[in-house]
């Protein structure tokens, strides 16, 4: 599961770092936590424009759920998409061959459990530099989009992060990103990057404030990314 992603850089830094530019005109806006559950924007690169960047709200809305994007979010949750079962879910797939995308971030969380105590760890790579997301988006209109994360089996270093479903989003290494944006990319192709895509960089995860986790709290602020030690687990990172 992957529910909560940060990108706290700037507009410049992630136009070069994907060398693409904003497609629309729109005030672009950074932040330390976004609630998948919010359905905010996330910022996505699309297959049909790889050179562009456009917000699209978090949580896939396939053609049948279009008429009514907030009805069908009450009846699903398309925050994340298994890869295992994308090529035959009625939901994704067909976006799966032609709607893939990049989805921006520098960071997410996970949540790990210690004596059924839910904690939530912050996610990113030891350099804290941006990365991309697997994803699948669909159109609403010309300048409405909506996407999901992709999830994979949890490796070991986040089978012991998110320690109860063992899955963790599928972080696209950098060589592979525009290799899931080519329109040429065939079925047995895009399982195999499902399956070895990963990224190679070093990835640092911490806990955080259980603030987190509270109703009425903002937390779209440094309380999202600062580590805070538990006596309970040990005060350590995992890796």
């Amino acid at each position: 599961m992957c529910f909560s992603t940060t990108l706290r850089k700037e507009e410049k830094d992630v136009t070069k770092r994907f060398r693409a530019t904003l497609a629309i005109q729109f005030e672009f806006t950074s932040y330390h936590h976004l609630n998948g559950f919010t359905h905010g924007n996330l910022y996505i690169i699309p297959m049909d424009n790889p050179e562009e960047i456009y917000p699209a709200m978090w949580g896939y809305v396939p053609p049948f759920g279009m008429n009514d994007p907030d009805t069908f979010w009450k009846k699903y949750n398309t925050l994340n998409a298994r890869s295992e079962s994308v090529f035959t879910s009625n939901t994704y797939k067909h976006s799966i061959y032609d709607k893939r995308c990049l989805i921006v971030a520098d960071g997410f969380h996970e949540p790990h459990h210690h004596k059924n105590v839910s904690y939530p760890y912050f996610c990113h790579y030891k350099d804290d530099s941006l990365f991309a997301f697997a994803g699948l988006y669909s159109e609403l209109d010309d300048e409405l989009f909506s996407c999901t994360i992709l999830t994979v089996e949890a490796n070991e270093q986040f089978a012991e992060i998110h320690n109860r479903k063992k899955r963790m989003p599928l972080i696209l290494d950098e060589h592979w990103e525009e290799d899931w944006l080519s329109p040429d990319l065939h079925e047995l192709g895009i399982k195999e990057l499902m399956k070895t895509g990963f990224t190679t960089s070093e990835i640092e995860a911490y806990p955080i404030s259980r603030d987190l986790y509270k109703r009425g709290v903002d937390t779209n602020h440094e309380i999202a990314v600062t580590k805070v030690d538990y006596p309970e687990l040990n005060q350590q990172s995992l890796f």
